[in-house]
């Protein structure tokens, strides 16, 4: 498995717009903490931004398992921008 770093942003007024899916987001997310896949995840104290650290098989895999999260599919997130990572530390 490689590491992958997420980089993205959210929509505007994304705080409010995500409570009708924060439920389901977070029962999915927690799975793939589960499953050793999600490292972490979380918006930037601006919330403008999300940035993750991911565990996958390949960058292709991985942008599958964001594409179908509910905030990618409701437009919560805008854009997901993945790139392989070197854990030096």
């Amino acid at each position: 498995m490689d590491h992958f770093v997420l980089f993205g942003t959210y929509c505007e007024n994304a705080i409010s717009k995500r409570t009708p899916f924060r439920e389901e987001h977070l029962t999915r997310l927690n799975k793939l903490k589960e499953k050793g896949v999600l490292i972490t995840l979380g918006p930037t104290k601006c919330t403008r931004y999300v940035f993750g650290i991911f565990q996958a098989t390949s960058r292709e895999e991985l942008k599958i398992l964001l594409e179908e999260d509910i905030y990618w599919r409701e437009g919560i997130w805008t854009s997901l921008n993945i790139y392989p990572w070197i854990q030096a530390l």
